[in-house]
């Protein structure tokens, strides 16, 4: 089935259609959903709710795009509001950038494979791995980010600052290099 064909499932509330669009983009709506969780639970709760978005949303997608883009929006998106609604609960942690030796992780970076990038991502406090997210892998501009998590936009630089640090740190610990 195309995209055009699975669209017009979708938005008919064809059960085979959604079940065919959630196998085809699944997999790779995981990979985006992990970039943002604590786990793998709160990953796939994530996908979860995000599918249910895409299934009641699917009549404002208007082609004007790729679906799988539009589909990647909503699960950011998706990500984002749990991000949200869990702030309040999450605390930033300071770390001591004297200890980091910014060689290694250059080093460690041509040896790191996207598997252990991931794990490593995933064990950031939520507002460092949430923003390291938008900027560096969504694209996201400071004034983007400050918007959508109402936060300064300073803070949002400061917050991505720290995730860089503490990559490095979290890399130059694990002896990856």
């Amino acid at each position: 089935m195309t995209d055009e064909q699975l669209l017009q499932g979708c938005k008919e509330k064809n059960l085979a259609a959604q079940k065919q669009l959630y196998d085809r983009f699944a997999k790779k709506m995981m990979g985006v959903c992990l970039r943002y969780a604590d786990s793998t639970a709160e990953a796939q709760d994530t996908l979860q709710d995000g599918f249910i978005k895409v299934f009641e949303k699917i009549n404002s997608y208007h082609a004007t795009g790729s679906l799988e883009g539009w589909i990647k929006k909503v699960m950011v998106n998706t990500a984002l509001d749990n991000f949200r609604k869990q702030k309040h609960e999450r605390n930033n942690v300071e770390i001591d950038i004297s200890t980091i030796n910014r060689s290694s992780y250059e080093e460690a970076h041509d040896n790191l494979s996207a598997k252990e990038l991931l794990n490593i991502i995933q064990q950031l406090p939520a507002g460092y791995r949430t923003v390291f997210n938008l900027y560096a892998i969504e694209g996201y501009s400071h004034k983007e980010i400050s918007e959508l998590l109402g936060i300064t936009e300073s803070t949002s630089k400061s917050q991505y600052s720290r995730a860089k640090l503490h990559l490095q740190k979290k890399i130059q610990l694990e002896n990856i290099y």
